[in-house]
């Protein structure tokens, strides 16, 4: 590989929390700008578009060479080896309602294979960063994931895909099978903030259906850099995942079909 990954971890660090900065401009205002994408689910925000533009200049200018695919605006250059995977406002819906978890998120991957994520909740001053091979850190100290074992004492993560109203495949029945055998469920509002809440142990495990790349590319890493997996549980709808420790995930994926 031939850049360096120390310099671009440090770039998107500091363009993530430039986009925090535009993000906190908007929140909790009248100023929001709400629309809806595939469905009345399914909503973006003035946020949204400026922290993209954000992003895809400062990726222009540092590596002009470079792809991008992003949520907003798709897939740019496509066909470089190097490929920036950003999601500028992971938790619309929260962020719209007002709510304090979002997150945005910015992986690099190098022949599709993910070498770089960071993943910052700019109204909580979380910051989540990994480098492959390097380890993964929140807020610059080294985490790992969760120890637990068994589902009896674990704290699971997951969400629920947009097109949840005219499509009965949409995690309820998972939901249903699981729910009596934890200790409890949590609804975060972005799948990236869910991966980096297993990193640091906050969940022990965590588990989605129909994600897009942009919602777990970065997460994913931070996962698996802190000592944990990240599984495909199924390959007809989306990106669906499990992510935790061996151990549990082997245990959720009794449950969950």
């Amino acid at each position: 590989m031939s850049i360096d990954l120390n310099q671009a971890l440090e770039y998107a660090v500091a363009w993530a929390k430039e986009v925090g900065k535009i993000q906190l401009s908007y929140f909790r205002g009248n100023d929001l700008g709400i629309q809806t994408k595939s469905n009345v689910y399914d909503v973006v925000t003035r946020a949204d578009k400026e922290s993209e533009a954000f992003l895809l200049d400062k990726i222009q200018k540092h590596y002009p060479g470079h792809a991008v695919l992003g949520e907003e605006s798709g897939a740019h250059a496509g066909t470089a080896e190097y490929r920036w995977v950003i999601d500028p406002l992971d938790g619309t819906n929260n962020y719209s309602q007002g709510l304090p978890v979002f997150t945005v998120s910015i992986g690099l991957q190098y022949r599709e294979e993910t070498i770089l994520g960071v993943v910052y909740a700019p109204y909580l001053g979380e910051l989540y960063t990994a480098i492959r091979d390097r380890g993964a850190r929140y807020n610059g100290k080294v985490i790992r994931v969760a120890e637990k074992q068994d589902l009896a004492h674990s704290v699971l993560g997951t969400g629920f895909p947009y097109d949840k109203d005219v499509n009965p495949d949409n995690n309820a029945a998972n939901l249903a099978a699981i729910l009596p055998s934890i200790r409890g469920i949590r609804r975060m509002g972005s799948a990236a903030y869910d991966l980096c809440c297993v990193a640091a142990g906050w969940l022990d495990g965590y588990w989605e259906l129909a994600l897009q790349p942009w919602d777990m590319c970065a997460g994913a890493l931070i996962v698996q850099e802190a000592g944990g997996i990240v599984r495909r549980f199924r390959e007809n709808r989306g990106i669906s995942i499990l992510a935790g420790n061996a151990a549990l995930v082997e245990k959720m994926g009794e449950k969950i079909q």
